[in-house]
């Protein structure tokens, strides 16, 4: 793997994305101190203090059908999940498909964004961004309620996360088609039996998540009784 470190950047997904079009080699890893327009899925926001959170991308060149880049996504979410676990000894959640929680609160988000030459994958650009600590001003107030942090103190633990989570990535990628992080990811789960909104584009409607399939689709059942599989979208758990 190779590393390259910011003070600062616009977003580190975007930063990625410039390398791999210029030919990187995949697993070359951006981390910033801070992003002054970190982004996730659906173009929201995503905050990104200096020094209080992990901002990294990682470069990838995967074989594999567009279909397929699902398994990319909930593959770091099993390797984000383990790591946290690991170097904080608390308990995670993973909310399909993208999202780590932490007692009610998310702390990771996760986003995949792809590149092509013509119909064929060129490169993927995996971005994960996790809120370490709370920062010392705390958090924006549209996302005060839904936003937490690993620790609730500075802790310096930045580097350690950041070579957990590829490594833990990397064994799963190695053999992405087996998805040997199928079980866990079912396992840390915390959508199933749930009353979710369903968003896609300007609609929405309210379902039940029923599982998790062999390719990681969330198959839900809607207020008419059909049921469906999910592959893209967002949700919304109803409290």
């Amino acid at each position: 793997m190779k590393y390259i470190y910011l003070k600062e950047t616009e977003s580190t997904n975007k930063y990625a994305k410039k390398l791999a079009k210029d030919g990187a080699s995949e697993f070359t890893v951006v981390i910033a101190d801070k992003q002054t327009g970190g982004y996730g899925r659906m173009g929201r926001s995503f905050h990104s203090p200096d020094t209080s959170g992990l901002y990294m991308s990682i470069i990838l060149r995967p074989r594999i059908s567009p279909e397929e880049t699902l398994y990319i996504t909930t593959a770091a979410a099993a390797a984000v999940s383990q790591a946290i676990e690991e170097i904080s000894g608390k308990e995670t959640g993973i909310k399909w498909v993208n999202d780590i929680f932490i007692d009610g609160k998310k702390v990771c988000g996760i986003l995949t964004e792809s590149g092509y030459s013509g119909n064929t994958l060129d490169y993927a650009i995996l971005g994960i961004g996790v809120n370490i600590y709370t920062p010392t001003e705390g958090f924006p107030d549209d996302i005060r309620d839904i936003a937490g942090g690993i620790f609730d103190r500075p802790v310096d633990v930045r580097d350690i996360l950041a070579k957990r989570i590829t490594e833990r990535f990397s064994d799963y990628y190695k053999e992405l088609e087996a998805k040997n992080f199928l079980s866990y990811y079912r396992k840390k789960n915390i959508v199933t039996g749930k009353k979710i909104m369903i968003i896609k584009g300007e609609n929405s409607y309210n379902a039940k998540a029923l599982s998790i399939d062999d390719e990681f689709r969330l198959i839900v059942e809607d207020e008419n009784k059909r049921i469906t599989a999910l592959d893209s979208g967002e949700i919304s758990i109803r409290m």
